[in-house]
């Protein structure tokens, strides 16, 4: 084992203590969601379906505790977007259809908020958190010295709205089909003729997650054309979304499941515009002109 063996990958206390906070953040969103479930008097089908998703969305901080231990760029938006989701996920759980919130529920709903607010500020106002995610990767290398640990290459970073975008639109399609699931409750109630408009806003959730997936690829590759498209594919994930949430699900059913995914809309737009005024996206990059030496014995 040679002498680069012992590198190790040592984290900042801050990033420990980051660490630290997504698991209570994850603990503690997932006890106001059941507190709310239980406190519920009205929820029915479609608070069940909310709150299973919501508590499948608290095992995301664990992934982004996985991101941040990796020390991978993408965490800070990866972050952004997961707290705001959270916290609008959260309060169309704690508000009922009738009524106030129970006290449990708004109790839990400033400590939650607290919690992903101080989450947000390290991950983007720490200089011990944004240091250790720019830092270069370690990876095993095998070699004549045997199993070494060196640095990789450094590969151009990808600045981070066009990541904040990227995180964005991938939430698309997740926050279409729980609308969609929740809707089915109006088929399962014996309205049978909406089923082909359940099936069409599924399939559509779909297109719209391969398209999110397709054009985010060369969107982190500075293409304009892919700005643009993922301009033209928020549009129409408004314009469908939105109104039939308000046809299938009432003004409720557009506040709860339409308002998360026009945040999430308004985040992207927001990052494309922040991306192209910080020059991301050049139409032509002029080649570099390069001057050849003249050859031995050759006259200038």
């Amino acid at each position: 084992m040679s002498a680069a063996a012992p590198m190790t990958e040592s984290r900042p206390t801050a990033v420990r203590v980051l660490a630290v906070l997504l698991a209570v953040t994850a603990l503690a969103t997932a006890s106001v969601e059941w507190l709310n479930w239980y406190y519920a008097t009205d929820g029915g089908y479609p608070l069940f379906v909310r709150t299973a998703w919501a508590l499948l969305r608290s095992l995301l901080f664990l992934v982004l505790i996985f991101h941040l231990w990796r020390g991978r760029h993408g965490a800070a938006p990866f972050g952004l977007i997961l707290a705001v989701t959270t916290l609008f996920a959260l309060a169309r759980l704690v508000v009922p259809k009738q009524g106030v919130p129970a006290v449990p529920g708004i109790i839990g709903f400033g400590v939650v908020a607290v919690l992903c607010l101080t989450v947000v500020l390290l991950l983007y106002r720490s200089a011990s958190v944004q240091e250790y995610l720019a830092r270069p990767k370690l990876r095993w290398w095998i070699s004549r010295d045997g199993l070494t640990r060196k640095p990789m290459p450094p590969r151009p970073q990808v600045p981070g709205w066009v990541l904040t975008t990227r995180v964005a639109v991938f939430s698309y399609s997740a926050l279409m089909l729980v609308a969609c699931v929740v809707s089915i409750g109006r088929v399962f109630s014996g309205e049978v003729t909406l089923l082909p408009v359940v099936v069409g806003w599924f399939v559509f959730a779909l297109v719209v997650s391969y398209s999110a997936l397709f054009l985010s690829i060369f969107l982190v590759k500075g293409k304009t054309w892919a700005r643009w498209l993922l301009v033209l594919l928020t549009l129409l994930v408004l314009l469908m979304h939105l109104p039939l949430c308000l046809l299938m699900l009432g003004v409720d059913g557009l506040v709860r499941d339409g308002g998360p995914l026009l945040v999430a809309a308004l985040l992207a737009l927001w990052g494309l515009w922040r991306a192209g005024r910080n020059g991301h996206f050049t139409p032509t990059r002029p080649a570099e002109t390069t001057t050849r030496a003249p050859a031995a014995g050759t006259r200038t």
